[in-house]
This record gives C-alpha cells, structure tokens and sequence, in this order.
C-alpha cells in the first residue's frame, strides 16, 4: 500500500466519494494552447533523443505511448509523435483553478497529483443530494472554465471511486453503489486493482489468484502469510471494502519510487539500468508538483527479503534530475560489491521544500 491509513472490514455509514481525473491533462493543455497541436499525437516530457514521456494525448495513446517510456521508445511506437517541453507553472495555475472548484463543494479534498483528487461529498456545501449530480457539475464547470475534460468516478470508498473513473474514461463518469460493490470487483483481473503491481501480480498468478473472486476466496490469515501488511488491504478491497477516509490537507514528506525485478540482481550496471527510470519518475514528479528535496535514500530489499535503506542530505534542495541520479548512483556504488542478491530498488526524496500546494506523500511501483 502506498498510503499509511488502514482497510478495515468494520461497518461505517454509507459514504459519497468521487474521484476526479483529469483526461491526459498536460497534454491536453497543450492542444487547448496551440491549436496546431489538436487531434495529433502530442507527448509532453523530454526531447526525442532523451528523458521521458511525462504524459501523452490520446492520439499517442493509441499507438501505445505512456507516460512514464522512455522518450526513444516512443518515438519509435508512434514516428509523427510531437514532443513538447512541459510547462509546470501553467498546469499548477489550472490545477489550483480546478481545486476551487472542488471547494465549492466540499473542503474535503485530497490531491493526488495536479490533475487528480479524491472528493468526499457525503456532507456537502451545496446540498446536492446525489454524488452523480455533484460530479457532473464539477465536470461542466471544469469544462466551462478551463476548456479540459475531466472523468470522474463515484462510489462509496476510494479505492471503487478509483476504479470507477477508469470505467468511462475519457469525458465520462460511473456510478459503482453498493450493491454494485463486491460483483464489480469480483470480476476485474487482479492487475487492475490499484496498488498491486507487476511483481505482486505474478505472485497472485502463481498462488491461483487471478481476479477479484480468487482473492476473495482466501482467508485473512493467508493473504497476510503471503504479502505482509499489505495482505489485509487485498483481503478486504475484494470484498468491496475500504474505509480509509479522505484526508484534506496532506503534507508530502518525501516522493519516492521502487520496482521489483523479474529476476534478482548483482551486477553495479544491471542495477543502475533499474535505478534510472526509478529517478525519472521520481524527478517528473518533483517537476509536476514544484517540490525539492535535500535528502536521497536508497532503498535495497534482497532476494532472502532483509532491507537496507542508506541516505544522503546535501546542503541545498537537489537541482536537476541529473543531480539526483548521481547521488543516488553514489549510494548504490558505496555498498557495492553486495553481499546478495537485490530483489527491490527504490528511490526517495525528502526533506522537501515545497514550492507550491502541499500534496499527499507518494510512493510509485513501476
């Protein structure tokens, strides 16, 4: 789990959340400016030779560009692809533009990056009686002001709200009840539930577990043998329960991003070629927030499991991407050679000084 609150199969009223997902939000911006740019492939992110795709309008999505691939790579998916320098400022400005319409509603808000949020609108200012209407004014208004579509996704927990704004994506919303609840989930594959991973995934595979149902069907006190704490969360998010609360206000304390391999690792270079596209995901998101941070920890989990994390602060906010690469390179080159085989490698930033809205604290699986 990325987030620290607990999931619990404890009853609660029942809850109106939405969550709010702005549709290919960089790269929409950059059609609404420059008209040029509407209805052809458009990446935002780093040049063509260098770096990575930060977000990709749906005409790249449909030749497989992501956010996250390496410039090069999606270059080669999609030849007419048009890359164009990100301009953080501009979507801070419109974030902060969208985050007051949220307010109008509720002032309970939870940011999870510029373009996306979770809503509770169980109390809210307007006296709108259901969620759905609720959501589809705030997408109009959305619509109206900024010119950028938005999804969003209704239910009465997160983690379902999550799910539901994927279903009718883009420019759509979807309603997951609760009655709805546990038939929805029982169905989806488990590589569809947010917060479990390729490795997780192919653990699940392995032990029979394939969807929702399968994950359903197997005591607490397995799925806590086989995946730690995170095991009580998969137990209950199958039966359609969560009931971590929307949290307003969060302060960031560090950004982070970890991957584990198919295979375990030794070798210095096989590491680092795992380590940089952690460093790029955790850079574009210190760009796409404003956020510095003075203090790089490296994290290693072995392959018998054992974890060691070591650490470096320098005396001012870390400046580029490249800065942070090295930095965390010199950590790694420091335990080297290492005593077993690596499993996990993360890559986190805090002592963060925040340059803008405060945002929830993230920790990012590839």
């Amino acid at each position: 789990m990325s987030e620290s609150d607990t999931v619990t199969g404890e009853a609660s009223p029942v809850r109106k959340i939405i969550h709010i997902d702005m549709d290919a939000f960089y790269a929409s911006v950059e059609q609404r400016d420059n008209p040029d740019l509407r209805g052809k492939p458009v990446a935002v992110g780093g040049s063509a030779e260098r770096g990575v795709v930060a977000a990709a309008s749906y005409e790249a999505r449909k030749f497989g560009v992501r956010s996250a691939m390496p410039s090069v790579t999606a270059k080669r998916q999609c030849p007419d692809l048009i890359f164009v320098k990100p301009r953080f400022e501009v979507y801070k400005a419109i974030s902060r533009q969208i985050r007051d319409i949220f307010a109008e509603h509720t002032p309970i808000i939870e940011p999870l990056s510029l373009d996306e949020a979770y809503l509770d609108v169980t109390e809210n200012l307007q006296g709108i009686p259901l969620a759905r209407d609720i959501a589809l004014r705030i997408r109009e208004k959305i619509k109206a002001e900024t010119g950028l579509n938005a999804s969003a996704g209704i239910s009465y927990n997160k983690f379902l709200a999550k799910l539901a704004s994927d279903h009718r994506k883009p420019n759509g919303q979807f309603v997951i009840s609760p009655e709805m609840g546990p038939a929805f989930v029982e169905t989806l594959p488990v590589g569809k539930f947010h917060g479990i991973g390729p490795a997780t995934r192919a653990k699940m595979n392995a032990l029979g577990m394939f969807t929702g149902l399968d994950i359903r069907n197997q005591t607490l006190e397995f799925m806590n043998a086989n995946f730690g704490k995170s095991g009580a969360y998969y137990y209950w998010i199958s039966r359609g329960v969560d009931e971590r609360p929307v949290r307003a206000n969060r302060i960031r304390k560090s950004i982070g991003a970890e991957n584990t391999f198919s295979t375990d690792l030794t070798e210095f270079d096989a590491l680092v070629a795992e380590l940089r596209p952690l460093v790029d995901k955790v850079w574009r998101h210190c760009e796409s927030t404003g956020n510095r941070g003075r203090t790089v920890t490296l994290k290693i989990k072995f392959a018998d499991f054992e974890i060691i994390t070591r650490s470096r602060s320098v005396a001012a906010a870390v400046a580029g991407r490249d800065d942070l690469e090295r930095l965390a390179c010199g950590l790694l080159e420091a335990e080297m050679p290492l005593p077993k085989r690596v499993r996990l490698l993360g890559v986190s930033l805090s002592s963060l000084q925040v340059g803008g809205d405060s945002e929830p604290q993230l920790t990012l699986g590839i």
